[in-house]
């Protein structure tokens, strides 16, 4: 059994919402000030982690790590064990994510993340976060019936693979109902009809006209709106809800793990995780990975040509405003790339047009927090110092379209991370190189490609080199999600066929009937909120049908 400390607390990076438990901010998501949430101490590792957890399946991982930050007071062990398992049962492969070598002589792995059930990444979090919600809703639930049930209205944007797994980790499930925003015709087809063919009555996709950064500005308001939050009880699903983060840090020990156990790793050799990164929800996982105290040289933030992450990384300025044709910041601008009216521009791996990057806030709170206080001053007075300062961070950001942090600031960000921006041209150059030559037949989607190519980049700095240092690279999604740049990258070339890709599950799944509403960015947010009551409404009307 783990060492159990104390219920964990949590608090808001802005400030305030202080004394928060793990079960509330779970069904919370979004802090009431604006903020996201953050654990008020980062756990640490027992001291011999190393030796009784590397040879420990992925649940049983799972647990060790939750356990570190849910008290048993709040989920008992058996129950949280019972969750881990149903959530990881629905996974392809016995590993739940496999880690391969790709480039033996460069020590480049991938760590396979799409084995769940929508070949994405995000099943890992989003299918514990689905059985996460049913188990508080039925201990609420107990003996009560009718309008006197907690009833659960989640609401989430998706730039593709979010909402899809958000969707399958929750549909069907009782006393709650699923609205998922995507922007149309912005994520690829395969994506579209995952999640618009699940027809559960619970299950709500909204058609936005408009940009991921549009969409996620509505679920922003709504949790910000104090009109819908005295009637529902609104519940996130994004990597903005912190139990997305929490289940994503158990894969960096896991593959670090299966990393050892490999003859070519030596014990002074070191590691970096190269993470293709939009929303920055992926690697901040590594990053409390990294804070717990799993060995890790340099976390490698990788980007496509909305390159805002990388842009803060070189000059210290967060802007939304892209930089084109920067080569400077590395990588050369795509030909034919075109940009969305708001600045975000469509790019090969739409999953990663994003101008915005949600949860870069909960890594300035901790930089705050180390930069501008000491640990003579009371830690309530550096928590709440560290929180005004990104309060006016953000705020810039909302009424003039970014900021700059100091030096100082900066320099402690270099500390843990490094950056590379990546075209699409290198996006294809990568996908064909991989198949090719480096790891002949092995077929990349272009997210994952973005994080082997800053990885190929990451193995030439001097002090990352082979045989020293070894490249954990994460590779987020399917090929056949993306099924336009994988035809783009490899059509034509030897021992390449689309059949030998394209999964069972996906064969007609573009020709099923569907279900979705469209919604117009000039409707705003309350068009949103309109219809989220509505349809909220007509299906407790239907329960209660159902039950007389």
């Amino acid at each position: 059994m783990p060492s159990h400390t104390p219920s964990q607390r949590y608090l808001s990076t802005r400030g305030g919402s202080y004394d928060l438990s793990f079960e509330d901010v779970v069904l919370k998501g979004l802090a009431s000030d604006g903020g996201l949430f953050i654990p008020e101490e980062i756990p640490t590792l027992p001291t011999d982690w190393a030796s009784k957890w590397q040879h420990l399946s992925f649940a049983d991982l799972a647990y060790e790590i939750f356990s570190l930050y849910i008290s048993p007071s709040e989920i008992p062990s058996a129950d949280l064990k019972q969750i881990i398992e149903k959530s990881y049962s629905t996974f392809r492969t016995k590993d739940v994510t496999p880690t391969v070598t790709l480039d033996a002589k460069k020590n480049i792995h991938l760590l396979e993340l799409f084995h769940g059930p929508t070949f994405a990444f995000k099943d890992v979090a989003l299918q514990f976060l689905g059985n996460l919600f049913e188990y508080f809703l039925v201990r609420r639930n107990q003996g009560k019936s009718g309008r006197g049930r907690e009833h659960l209205t989640v609401v989430g944007a998706t730039s593709g693979d979010t909402g899809s797994a958000a969707i399958y980790g929750l549909r069907g499930k009782k006393d709650v109902s699923v609205f998922i925003m995507h922007p149309h015709g912005k994520v690829s087809a395969i994506q579209e009809a995952q999640m618009t063919t699940v027809l559960d009555a619970n299950v709500h996709n909204l058609a936005v006209d408009g940009t991921f950064d549009d969409c996620q500005d509505f679920v922003k308001a709504l949790f910000a709106d104090p009109e819908i939050n005295k009637t529902h009880r609104l519940a996130a699903v994004n990597s903005i809800n912190w139990a997305r983060i929490l289940a994503q840090i158990t894969y960096y020990f896991y593959s670090y793990f299966q990393l050892i156990r490999q003859s070519s790793f030596l014990p002074a050799s070191t590691v970096r995780f190269v993470v293709p990164t939009g929303n920055f929800g992926d690697i901040l996982a590594g990053y409390f990975a990294k804070r717990m105290g799993l060995p890790s040289q340099k976390l490698v933030i990788a980007t496509n040509e909305n390159d805002i992450l990388h842009r803060f990384w070189q000059t210290g300025k967060y802007e939304k405003k892209p930089v084109y044709g920067q080569e400077a910041l590395g990588g050369e601008p795509a030909d034919g790339v075109k940009a969305h009216e708001d600045g975000v521009k469509e790019t090969l791996s739409p999953a990663m047009d994003i101008l915005v990057s949600s949860n870069f806030e909960r890594l300035l709170w901790f930089l705050a927090y180390e930069v501008y206080s000491t640990n003579g001053d009371a830690v309530s007075q550096r928590r709440a110092q560290a929180g005004d300062h990104v309060k006016s961070w953000l705020n810039a950001l909302k009424s003039e379209g970014g900021f700059s942090v100091d030096n100082k600031i900066l320099e402690a960000a270099k500390v843990s991370f490094t950056s590379y921006r990546v075209s699409d041209k290198e996006t294809l150059d990568t996908i064909a190189n991989v198949f090719t030559t480096i790891s002949p037949n092995y077929v990349l989607d272009p997210h994952s490609a973005i994080g082997v190519a800053a990885a190929l980049r990451s193995a030439e700095e001097p002090d990352a080199q082979p045989p020293s240092t070894h490249h954990i690279s994460l590779s987020t999604a399917h090929p056949a999600k993306f099924s336009n740049a994988v035809q783009d990258a490899l059509q034509g070339e030897k021992g390449y066929s689309w059949e030998k890709i394209e999964p069972q599950e996906f064969k007609g799944l573009e020709d099923k009937p569907r279900r979705v509403s469209h919604v117009k960015k000039s409707d705003g947010w309350e068009g949103v909120r309109r219809v989220v009551v509505a349809e909220v409404e007509a299906e407790l009307q239907a329960a209660e049908s159902a039950q007389k």
